[in-house]
């Protein structure tokens, strides 16, 4: 009998330390999943707010734009209202400077945060439990609360605007436009189809015969190139060296040739006797018998 109780107590023993491990173990999970570390060293100070605009516990705090903590505790003073005070939970390597402030502020999330706007003034520090006052930033919801009142004071002109459109668009002629910009379309796209068949008939043939003429340049780009153009430049200038020659001569009077051409008074006496001739001929015809005489007897009459 005593051995079986023994035994039930020792397995009750088990359940309860099991089920304190299961719990410590679930503390410690619910808690860092909070970002709480219950096995790190860390400093805690107060926060003085008259409203926190929903801060929560285990909401995160920076100092310049790095975490360095998370909200450990808030307490409301029923007693006092306007009065809250927001514990943090910090690095034991974080030291807040005297003069230094902390701000609520939201992220782009929605979600809020605590910022800590530290003094540069190293030398004097708060002591931990010390109390530093904080405020509310507005941030975002202050600049659309500015900008409610611009937008009011727009929507009058928005009205006119839309009831001036919509008067354009109630005019006829926006419609005459609309369609004449519809048949511009169509006819472009008729046109287009147009020249996708002049490029896919035409431009093939236009650009073999492009080829050929290419290789054909080629080709006599070639044959200049086996061409002795030095040698052809030496005939062409004895060519024109035998030119200058009998240009020279021709204009010389040491030459027969020369002689008829630049010589004037053989010029007239040629022509002189070429006009004696013409008289003598013109009189030989008119006057056969005063230069020839026949008999018919054989007898030449006087």
């Amino acid at each position: 009998m005593g051995n079986i109780i023994q035994k039930i107590f020792r397995k009750e023993i088990k359940i309860a330390l099991a089920t304190i491990l299961a719990l410590c173990i679930l503390v410690y999970g619910i808690n860092y999943l909070k970002g709480i570390n219950m096995f790190k060293p860390s400093t805690y100070y107060y926060v003085k707010f008259s409203d926190i605009n929903g801060l929560a516990k285990s909401s995160p705090v920076f100092a310049d734009g790095y975490r360095v903590g998370i909200v450990r505790d808030i307490a409301y003073d029923y007693n006092h209202p306007g009065n809250i005070s927001v514990e943090v939970k910090l690095d034991t390597e974080m030291r807040i400077p005297q003069g230094s402030s902390a701000v609520i502020a939201s992220n782009l999330m929605g979600g809020l945060r605590l910022n800590l706007i530290l003094s540069r003034d190293t030398r004097n520090l708060y002591a931990i439990g010390d109390t530093i006052l904080g405020s509310l930033d507005s941030g975002l919801m202050s600049t659309v609360s500015q900008l409610v009142p611009k937008a009011e004071s727009m929507l009058p002109k928005l009205d006119s605007i839309l009831n001036s459109l919509n008067a354009i668009l109630a005019d006829p002629s926006i419609r005459a436009t609309l369609h004449s910009l519809q048949s511009t379309s169509s006819n472009l796209d008729v046109a287009s189809s147009q020249l996708k068949l002049i490029l896919k008939g035409d431009v093939p043939q236009l650009t073999h015969k492009l080829n050929i003429i290419g290789d054909n340049f080629i080709s006599v780009s070639n044959n200049l190139k086996n061409v002795n153009l030095q040698a052809s430049l030496d005939k062409v200038d004895s060519t024109l060296h035998n030119v200058k020659l009998v240009t020279d001569k021709l204009n010389s009077k040491d030459n027969t040739v020369g002689l008829l051409l630049n010589d004037k008074q053989l010029y007239d006496n040629l022509n002189t006797t070429f006009i004696n001739a013409s008289t003598l001929l013109d009189d030989l015809k008119a006057n056969p018998k005063r230069y020839v005489h026949f008999s018919v007897f054989g007898k030449k009459s006087k």
